[in-house]
């Protein structure tokens, strides 16, 4: 049993805390917050539920939690607002990577690196920069939500349990994210074998396109209606580590820093990896068509254009402070 330390007790951080409890597969959760009374109160609030699930102890404490924990997954940084890009994200979230990462380094911390914030990519790259862990060991949440989402939109136009689907939306966790059909199986046929199945055309370009468009869409209806996402990304954390922990070497299109994609160089997006309790044990090399390598470079020098325009060597100068 394991010890999880979730940096950031807002809605997607205690979401993903509610799942993992029901779970059972940690022995501590730790909340940290920097509104201490915040993390005070949603540990209370969940704590007063585990007679109904196995045992775990969930508390509130501080960064140093970090030091004999397995996994930190750090959900903290501003939110996004109705109408931002998770791009846009950046200039809020980068001051508090720079003071929070080095922090937890500093505790002597030595497990693996869970990163949801957004713009989740950047903030992947930026906390392998900062941490100076080995790649593996640094994981951004990626398109797993997304893969799901995509997953759910084509389900319900198949009319099939998603369960039996084998879809991946890879590259950036964001609007150049890209649907990975070459790639996506039903039942263990590919879709356009099943299509003469289903009857309802989903491998053509309208339908392909039409579903691409509200995956990466999704977000900003539910922020227009609600104000945030935080279920479906906390089950999503909640299926990670899962994966990490169990060394289950489980299949999940994860983020993390890319020696190479298509020859850009040391890019943080999402590919399908093999996770487990390392991390990730290895990004494959899947095929794909011409179109979908055009749209995965398109992707990745979107996010590699992000990270050139920071200030590169302001941020790999707090290293020396770790």
């Amino acid at each position: 049993m394991s010890k999880v330390l979730i940096v950031g007790a807002g809605l997607v951080g205690t979401s993903f805390a509610y799942g993992l409890m029901q779970k059972g597969i940690v022995k501590e959760i730790v909340l940290y917050d920097i509104d201490e009374k915040r993390a005070l109160g949603e540990a209370m609030d969940l704590s007063h539920g585990v007679s109904f699930v196995r045992p775990v102890k969930i508390k509130a404490g501080s960064l140093e939690e970090a030091k004999d924990s397995d996994i930190v997954v750090i959900t903290a940084g501003a939110k996004q607002r109705p109408g931002e890009t998770r791009l846009q994200l950046i200039d809020r979230n980068l001051n508090i990577f720079r003071d929070l990462i080095p922090q937890i380094v500093n505790t002597g911390f030595n497990g693996i690196f869970l990163v949801v914030t957004n713009p989740v990519d950047v903030l992947t790259y930026i906390t392998w920069k900062l941490s100076g862990f080995p790649r593996n060991k640094v994981i951004g949440s990626g398109t797993v939500l997304d893969s799901s989402r995509f997953a759910y939109l084509l389900s319900q136009h198949c009319n099939i349990d998603p369960r039996s689907l084998s879809a991946f939306i890879i590259g950036e966790h964001g609007d150049t994210s890209v649907a990975a059909w070459s790639l996506t199986h039903i039942g263990g046929v590919h879709i356009s074998e099943f299509c003469p199945i289903c009857g309802k055309n989903c491998f053509s370009k309208d339908v392909m396109n039409e579903i691409l468009k509200e995956v990466r869409g999704s977000a900003y209806k539910i922020i227009e209606y609600k104000g945030a996402t935080y279920y479906a990304i906390g089950l999503a954390l909640v299926n990670i580590v899962e994966a990490i922990l169990g060394d289950e070497n489980r299949i999940l299109p994860v983020s993390s820093v890319h020696y190479d994609v298509l020859g850009i160089k040391d890019v943080p997006l999402s590919m399908p990896s093999i996770v487990n309790k390392n991390g990730i044990r290895k990004v494959l090399d899947v095929g794909l068509s011409d179109d979908e390598k055009e749209a995965l470079i398109t992707s990745a020098k979107t996010i590699r254009g992000v990270i050139d325009a920071l200030n590169m060597d302001r941020v790999e100068g707090d290293v020396s402070t770790i």
